[in-house]
């Protein structure tokens, strides 16, 4: 499932030929992917102006003039794809035509920007919702998520307070959405690797008995700010459904270092490890033994 990087990646594509542009048609060619659509999604979507498009943990959110939020989760197979009248295919370095089966486009925007904005779901795990601005804190997909983990307000005191106490590992407090949001399998197993942490360790160690940050929190929550930065820059990771909105593959994982590595030699330098993979919470872990701690 894609993550924060991937769905960061799609907005940035998406901003141009969408934010500012009015829906001058809005189709839905089925009544349901994974949640059955609202009876006036359509209604509500069109003759609205996207006045914004913005990002909260793996949802994509577009302001609409009306006071209304359309929020959008790309699912597992979930991809937007641009239609430009005026453009041709321009295939780039990464290029790979997935998402283009008109079977599997169930979304369709029309945009007075020119643009035709296709959403494609193979496996119909997506789900779009139409949700009245003021209502949104109170809406039961974003209720309770945490901090997001490149804002201002996340930081080693933040994450140690969070975690204060907590007996489970570190991975599994990093992957609970309440903790800090976007977060998933790929970029904690990064993160922890350059962090020098091991994913068995337990939480509570972030934080001193008077729940004030260790040496461990600030590290980490570095590495998880520079894991993610690289990350959006390379258009997020491609390994089986991502795709970036023109087509393009993301290629962050070309650079990781433990994620799918198994087997191979730890890259951090002296090291001599090998990078070994077992099952956490029903996730594959990747990780050094020898140089996690």
């Amino acid at each position: 499932m894609p993550e924060l990087p991937e769905v960061e990646t799609v907005r940035r594509g998406l901003q141009p030929v969408m934010e500012g542009a009015r829906i001058v048609r809005a189709e839905a060619r089925r009544k349901d992917l994974r949640f059955p659509f609202q009876h006036d999604f359509v209604a509500r979507l069109q003759g609205q102006t996207v006045t914004g498009l913005g990002r909260r943990a793996k949802y994509l959110l577009a302001d609409l003039g009306s006071g209304d939020v359309l929020l959008m989760h790309l699912g597992m197979s979930g991809s937007f794809r641009i239609h430009k009248p005026d453009e041709a295919d321009t295939p780039g370095q990464f290029h790979h035509a997935r998402g283009k089966d008109a079977a599997h486009d169930h979304v369709v925007f029309h945009m007075s920007s020119g643009a035709d904005i296709v959403f494609n779901d193979p496996r119909r795990f997506g789900y779009m919702k139409v949700i009245a601005r003021e209502g949104l804190d109170q809406e039961p997909l974003l209720k309770g998520l945490g901090p997001e983990p490149l804002g201002n307000e996340f930081d080693a005191a933040m994450l140690a307070h969070a975690c204060a106490g907590k007996a489970t590992s570190l991975k599994a407090a990093l992957l609970d959405q309440r903790v800090v949001a976007g977060l998933g399998n790929i970029y904690v197993c990064e993160a922890l690797f350059r962090a020098h942490l091991s994913p068995k360790r337990k939480a509570k160690t972030l934080a001193t008995r008077k729940s004030e940050p260790t040496d461990h929190a600030r590290r980490l929550v570095e590495a998880i700010h520079d894991v993610l930065n690289q990350a959006i820059k390379a258009g997020g990771s491609s390994l089986r459904d991502h795709r970036q909105t023109s087509g393009e593959l993301g290629y962050f994982q070309h650079a990781f270092q433990v994620y799918d590595r198994e087997g191979e030699r730890c890259h951090t330098p002296g090291c001599g490890g090998t990078v070994h993979r077992f099952t956490q919470n029903g996730r594959s872990t990747f990780w050094c033994p020898k140089c996690q701690k």
